[in-house]
């Protein structure tokens, strides 16, 4: 096991690995940038280091710079968390390099099921459900053209790196194909250092299942059940559950095994999350695979008991999984609500500021995961999630209330948070009968 390990992250991820080390009885050191100089969580860590200036490209995205933090603190492992470098294989390729163990998958591995293109050819490969479309990157017009025609439109074009809505863009005639292409390439450059794109068929109607799977060293690959993303805004999850409401046994027991499948087939070894589109009839179609561990994963500890980011570690010293896939078992309902400091009645404008009150939930089933107290200054410098509220109760119309009580009690003043919005739309009808997609909430802020 590690002795040390430098946590190439911040905020609550940052924090969530430090509680983890400590029971594991491993050193934790954290880096941070001068904008998040005095967060309360650096005194959790064993040893902190400033890596740089606020802007994340001078601190949290420089790998020179956590490299030389990781080599001065001497540790044997980095886990990057989630975003800022936690998929970039050109990042665990230079932790390999330096002799530092990469909590996460190879550089190999990651760049198979990172990259779109290379992911969908590693499904097919694996036998697992994918969506019809361009074999590779399209760079011509004509090419996507007759592509679509092929196919049936509405398309949707897709970067072949990174995600989060950047180079994506959704077409329903020819004329939208050709003017957004060239766009989306430009976009996905801009924000992914690379502008491939390539095309697929679009669900009008789909419902985001995403499966949690856990990868050792030594072959093995379990999946631990599925959550369903599909209440999201600009491809934003805002709402997370597991497992998915009304889902058919057999259409789960199908759809996970595809998963673990596919992470098996890839040689995979860590935490990462295989994400599909469902339609109406519950026909299931590979979206991207997410190469770390995702915000969303305590929903799955949550209705598992398996701590995910304990066996990341583990898995990344060398040790196999404890356990095999006849040992899971789904126990009751978990919901989880990201809480941003945004304000939703002003086009979820981000909310900065110091948190002059801070006064969490608590009572049976709720788990509240943040780095955030009374007095703490919210940076304008990075995403705007200052925690994510959980509940856990024995069904799904338990957890929603359960989850209506927590969010009466959550105050946070003077800024502004999305706590509001989760309070109407757990009092939404639709949303109750698990009757969403993930179109839903962009036509109910309509």
């Amino acid at each position: 096991m590690f002795s040390r390990i430098l946590i190439a992250n911040r905020g609550e991820i940052a924090l969530r690995v430090i509680r983890a080390c400590r029971e594991l009885g491993i050193e934790s050191v954290c880096v941070y940038s001068e904008a998040d100089r005095g967060a309360p969580y650096l005194e959790l860590a064993d040893e902190a280091i400033c890596i740089g200036p606020g802007p994340a490209r001078e601190s949290y995205l420089n790998i020179s710079r956590i490299i030389a933090a990781a080599e001065v603190a001497n540790v044997d492992a980095i886990h990057p968390g989630y975003g800022f470098l936690s998929e970039r294989a050109e990042f665990a390729a230079v932790c390999r390099d330096c002799k530092i163990e990469f909590i996460g998958p190879s550089p190999e591995a990651m760049a198979k099921l990172g990259d779109k293109v290379a992911c969908k050819r590693a499904a097919k490969e694996a036998g697992v459900p994918i969506f019809p479309g361009s074999e590779g990157a399209v760079e011509a017009e004509d090419e996507a053209v007759e592509i679509a025609a092929k196919i049936g439109y509405p398309v949707i074009i897709k970067a072949a790196a990174g995600g989060g809505g950047r180079g994506m863009r959704v077409c329903h005639n020819e004329a939208a194909l050709r003017s957004n292409l060239r766009n989306a390439s430009q976009e996905a450059q801009n924000a992914f250092g690379n502008g491939a794109v390539f095309i697929e068929k679009f669900l009008e109607h789909a419902r985001h299942i995403e499966v949690q799977v856990l990868g050792d060293k030594h072959g093995h690959a379990v999946h631990l059940f599925e959550r369903d993303c599909s209440m999201q805004r600009r491809h934003q999850k805002v709402i997370e559950e597991g497992p998915a409401p009304g889902l058919d046994h057999r259409k789960r027991d199908k759809v996970c095994d595809s998963a673990a499948r596919l992470i098996q087939h890839a040689e995979y070894s860590g935490a990462a999350t295989v994400e599909f589109l469902m339609d109406a009839q519950q026909n299931f179609y590979m979206l991207e695979v997410n190469t770390r561990v995702q915000v969303e994963h305590p929903v799955t500890e949550l209705i598992t008991g398996v701590d995910i980011v304990k066996e990341m570690i583990k898995v990344a010293a060398g040790q196999p999984l404890p356990f095999k896939q006849s040992d899971i078992r789904l126990n009751g309902h978990a919901i989880e609500c990201r809480i941003n400091a945004e304000d939703p009645d002003r086009n979820f404008m981000p909310s900065p500021g110091t948190i002059t009150r801070f006064e969490p939930p608590g009572g049976p089933g709720v788990r509240m995961d943040t780095h955030v107290v009374t007095g703490y200054t919210v940076p304008p410098n990075y995403d705007s999630m200052i925690g994510k509220l959980l509940v856990h109760a024995p069904t799904r119309a338990e957890a929603i209330e359960r989850m209506s009580r927590a969010l009466r009690e959550f105050r946070v003043e003077p800024i502004k948070t999305t706590i509001g919005l989760h309070r109407r739309l757990m009092e939404n009808s639709s949303f109750r009968e698990g009757g969403i997609d993930i179109h839903f909430l962009e036509r109910l802020l309509k």
